[in-house]
């Protein structure tokens, strides 16, 4: 292994109910597998001790619903995972609660991303949310008595029966908030899911709308001093925060094509050239752990071609220009030039070397122009 990651995810998969449209490994309920859970948990990161870095510069708990782990068991794994630059955890509005918010910056938290997903009623009824609007809000007020000062806010478009309206009103509840962070993701039909099956044919009808949407999306945040940095994603602009830097630096991590070391059942890592893939059984995640093994797994070798073609794929997601020697044997020249003369993609050159990026309209269009650049 060339390198050791310097950015690692945690899976926390309990959470109190499965949204329809969730795809992610989740377990409802079983408090009382919480313990032995976070055991195995424990276990995993000492057996991957030679994976990570000395020096560790995000830690991210994602879920399921991590705020829905047992107190204890939360506090005793953030208590036991290395220091972090960044230490992000993903919250359900309703689980914030004083005590947890405490809880969480007690123990070296200094990220909270809360999912809102909406703030109208009919959309957070279809979209199966347990939170309301009023939790969301109350959510972030308690994170920020608590002296949170890097809060994010997921929220979804292109939900059935959302109207242009619908997505002005749940921009501007986002923006009274006044998160440092906001991710806006279009709403994904993902093929098995019971969202799928009830509202396939109504996200079909309505993909013509995306497009607008996702601009609306797009003007309004930059017009209220957010950059645009990554496609779903915005920061506060570094003048309108003290100059402060509030890119999430772990999925930037992903973005830039960093080596990353994910814990938990169904988690993946990208280490050394290897992409490994966590089995998402629970019961064998645990059994492996608690006899001193390495959880079952599938590895996938990724060649330096693959490597690249990622890179390429994922950095035309940012707004800032991607090196070409990074991406060289991934990068169609020719379509480039052809793109560039359509005002679709920038090219520019350097002392420090040539640069591709997307243009403003070019990243509005994304993947299909990033396919078009790919070889």
């Amino acid at each position: 292994m060339s390198e050791r990651a310097a950015h690692l995810y945690v899976h926390l998969p309990f959470c109190a109910h499965r949204c329809g449209y969730c795809d992610f490994v989740t377990a409802v309920g079983r408090r009382g597998q919480h313990g032995a859970y976070v055991d195995a948990l424990l276990a995993e990161l000492e057996l991957e001790e030679g994976a990570r870095a000395d020096r560790v510069e995000t830690v991210f708990l994602g879920g399921g619903t991590p705020t829905f782990t047992e107190p204890r068991e939360l506090a005793r794994l953030l208590a036991a995972l290395p220091r972090a630059e960044e230490l992000t955890v993903e919250a359900n509005p309703e689980t914030v609660t004083p005590a947890l918010a405490a809880l969480l910056l007690s123990n070296g938290v200094n990220r909270v991303s809360v999912g809102a997903q909406s703030f109208r009623p009919n959309l957070l009824s279809v979209l199966e949310r347990r939170a309301t609007p009023d939790d969301v809000r109350r959510a972030v007020h308690t994170l920020r008595d608590a002296g949170f000062d890097n809060v994010s806010l997921d929220l979804l478009y292109g939900i059935p029966g959302q109207s242009a309206a619908d997505l002005d009103a749940d921009l501007a509840d986002a923006l009274t908030l006044e998160p440092e962070h906001l991710s806006c993701y279009e709403l994904e039909a993902k093929p098995g899911t019971r969202f799928t099956h009830a509202h396939g044919a109504e996200l079909e009808r309505q993909a013509d709308a995306m497009e607008g949407y996702f601009e609306t999306v797009v003007d309004t945040l930059t017009r209220a001093g957010y950059r645009w940095y990554e496609t779903a994603n915005f920061c506060l602009a570094p003048d309108r925060d003290g100059g402060r830097d509030l890119r999430a630096r772990h999925n930037l991590a992903y973005w830039l094509g960093r080596d990353y070391l994910g814990l938990g059942v169904g988690a993946v890592s990208t280490l050394g050239g290897v992409r490994r893939r966590n089995l998402p059984s629970l019961g064998r995640y645990v059994a492996a752990l608690r006899a001193g093994e390495a959880p079952p797994r599938e590895l996938e070798p990724l060649d330096p071609g693959t490597r690249e073609r990622e890179r390429l794929m994922l950095g035309l997601r940012l707004d800032e220009p991607l090196a070409v020697d990074t991406v060289a044997g991934a990068l169609d020249r020719a379509a480039a030039e052809r793109l560039a003369a359509r005002g679709l993609v920038r090219l520019a050159s350097g002392r420090e070397g040539a640069t591709v990026a997307l243009t403003r309209r070019g990243r509005f269009l994304g993947g299909g122009v990033t396919v078009e650049l790919t070889v």
